[in-house]
């Protein structure tokens, strides 16, 4: 088999120069609308407020929507990396078990604004960089995520191609951008899975760390060709079982990551989609609300178990990773957005007692199934006695059940809400997703908040 960095870097650069199909530039539309609906709400939010005092912010034409002013590439991308994953609304690979846009477009778009970059060619470099961090995320999961934040590590790799393919650079220098940035890439489940705010910042550094490599490779550093695959590389090093390279470029030149994107319909925890959406279409089907539900048993795979079994989360991260608390804020509140989260609904006693009577169990036969199907079985016994039953096989937001055009606008248009005037959002929505006739100036995605 061709070396996979080879592989990859001949990936990325198809996307300079192919034509491009209305499927695929209609799927990276929504992922920039997407990026910005996720985005924006965590610039208002910890830790966005308190970094900004405290990174170094630099002058430049990138726009930081932290601070609302145009700022270095570099603290832009950060910035607004750390922001995109602050409120667990960005996309995903679910495949691969990795959100691409928070360190893809927060690192590409700073680097397109501040160099006038148009926006064909900015679609181009995202598709790429997508294409390769997707793909690359198939070949080391679901070992990789035993230990790593695939966010975070594949990230910066998805990073450095966009910073390459955004200079239209060559397959060779992409390849050492892949290369330098597998040296760059961190972050571990620990400051995932435990206590604390760091886990926004993997997404920050891996926009900015991918920069800085793809920069380096440009100026013409040059990584070994064994850095990804070898055996002392970088996919050896991060990944208990064998990796999977044959997985990782089935379908190459046919479909493209991109178009199989995961647009999250709550903004929590994916890994609780499933028995959201599972407990919906029970009460939705059975007209029952949440004061006739004796208890709730949900059996998932197992990072559902592993990630999300919090009885009682003491904080707003903590909560968006607890299926019992987001399960009965559903219940008591019929949705899971940003409110969910406020210190009004933290402190709500009723939601609390709730999430007593909801109990999170792992599932071997559904955890065979993980990463490609992300499925719960559900389990509501009523007061009266009875006991209902769901399977709920996708999530809503996934490929196989995917937001609409006009549910992606009303996330857009939620969670923006009290940031941007209804003006600017409809500015912002029709240059992105209109079809045809599109301006060559990027630096119309600034946007004032």
């Amino acid at each position: 088999m061709e070396n996979p960095i080879i592989q990859l870097s001949n990936l990325a650069v198809y996307w300079l120069t192919c034509s491009l199909s209305n499927d695929v530039s209609w799927a990276t539309r929504r992922a920039i609308l997407d990026w910005y609906a996720t985005t924006l709400p965590g610039t208002i939010r910890s830790p966005s407020i308190e970094l900004k005092h405290f990174i170094e912010s630099g002058s430049g034409n990138a726009f930081s929507y932290v601070d609302g002013e145009p700022r270095s590439i570099s603290y832009s991308a950060f910035m607004n990396g750390v922001a995109s994953h602050t409120v667990e609304f960005d996309d995903i690979f679910k495949d691969g078990g990795y959100h691409p846009g928070s360190p893809t477009i927060s690192a590409a778009l700073a680097i397109a604004q501040h160099n006038n970059v148009s926006l064909d060619v900015l679609h181009r470099a995202i598709i790429g960089a997508y294409e390769v961090g997707c793909r690359l995320s198939l070949a080391i999961q679901p070992a990789h995520y035993k230990y790593w934040h695939t966010t975070s590590t594949v990230g910066t790799i998805g990073a450095a191609v966009a910073c390459v393919l955004l200079a239209k650079g060559t397959q060779d220098q992409v390849m050492h951008a892949i290369g330098i940035a597998s040296s760059f890439a961190g972050g571990h489940q620990a400051n995932l899975q435990g206590e604390g705010g760091a886990k926004a910042l993997h997404a920050g550094h891996a926009a900015q760390a991918g920069i800085l490599a793809g920069n380096a490779a440009l100026a013409g550093v040059k990584a070994s060709i064994d850095s990804l695959s070898g055996p002392f590389g970088w996919a050896n090093a991060t990944t208990e079982a064998t990796v999977n390279w044959e997985k990782a470029f089935l379908g190459s030149y046919v479909w493209t990551p991109i178009t199989r994107m995961t647009i999250k319909n709550h903004g929590c925890c994916g890994h609780i989609f499933p028995a959201i959406d599972g407990v919906d279409n029970l009460l939705k089907t059975h007209n029952i609300g949440f004061r006739d539900i004796e208890s709730i048993d949900i059996h998932g795979y197992d990072a559902t178990k592993k990630m999300c079994d919090r009885e009682n989360p003491q904080d707003a991260q903590q909560a968006r990773f607890s299926l019992q608390y987001c399960l009965a804020a559903y219940c008591l509140t019929g949705k899971v957005r940003l409110e969910a989260f406020n210190d009004e609904a933290l402190t709500r006693q009723d939601i609390r007692d709730f999430a007593k009577r909801i109990s999170v169990h792992r599932d071997e036969e559904l955890s065979k199934l993980y990463p490609g199907v992300r499925s719960a079985r559900v389990i509501i016994k009523l007061i009266n006695g009875e006991e209902l039953f769901y399977h709920q096989k996708t999530r809503k937001g996934d490929p196989e059940d995917p937001l609409t055009d006009a549910e992606l606008i009303h996330k857009f248009n939620e969670l923006t809400m009290g940031i941007l005037h209804d003006s600017e959002k409809a500015r912002l929505e029709h240059l992105i997703l209109r079809e045809n006739d599109i301006p060559n100036d990027v630096r119309l995605l600034h946007i004032h908040h």
